[in-house]
């Protein structure tokens, strides 16, 4: 199933779930969901080798580690 399917369900499902309540802060909910598997499994793909993970993402290397400290994964 492609990603962008299974973003759209999840995010219809979020919506679904929601009982009345008023959604907020939506756009940071979704990076602070997404960001940390992503990285995760970037790093996982390219063994570890931070450029080469900065890389297949398009960021420098810069933000990856700073990425990578703001969710625990630095090592």
């Amino acid at each position: 199933m492609p990603l962008r399917t299974m973003t759209a369900e999840a995010l219809d499902s979020y919506f679904a779930t929601l009982n009345g309540h008023k959604p907020g802060q939506l756009y940071d909910l979704v990076l602070r969901e997404v960001e940390e598997p992503l990285f995760k499994a970037v790093l996982e793909y390219a063994e570890g080798n931070q450029s080469r993970a900065a890389d297949i993402l398009g960021i420098n290397r810069g933000t990856l580690r700073k990425k990578l400290k703001t969710y625990g994964l630095a090592e």
